[in-house]
């Protein structure tokens, strides 16, 4: 199934929203915890080899997300492009433990 690009979902899902009065009547808080909720649905998913309750699970997080930012007056795909300035230019690798260690 081919989609769109993030910024017409992203859009596609605010509007949804606003339709479904989740803008303006929830809060950032309200909607963190549903993504709180559905990253334990994507636990669950991830525990059982689930590819499809992944793929759900995954979509589900950023609905919330994208909900959380646009009652915060925030951009997600603007969240995104900060987080990956502060690590694009990191250097290190993840040790087979799982952790990530940063190179100085």
């Amino acid at each position: 199934m081919k989609y769109q690009g993030f910024n017409d979902l992203q859009m596609n899902v605010i509007r949804w929203a606003e339709q479904r009065r989740i803008i303006p009547n929830s809060t950032p808080q309200a909607q963190f915890l549903k993504a709180v909720s559905e990253m334990g649905e994507l636990a669950d998913g991830i525990a059982k080899n689930d590819r499809d309750l992944v793929e759900d699970s995954v979509g589900d997080v950023l609905v919330c997300l994208i909900n959380m930012c646009a009652l915060m007056d925030m951009d997600v795909v603007h969240c995104l492009g900060r987080a990956w300035n502060d690590i694009k230019d990191r250097k290190g690798h993840m040790n087979t433990e799982g952790i990530f260690i940063k190179n100085e």
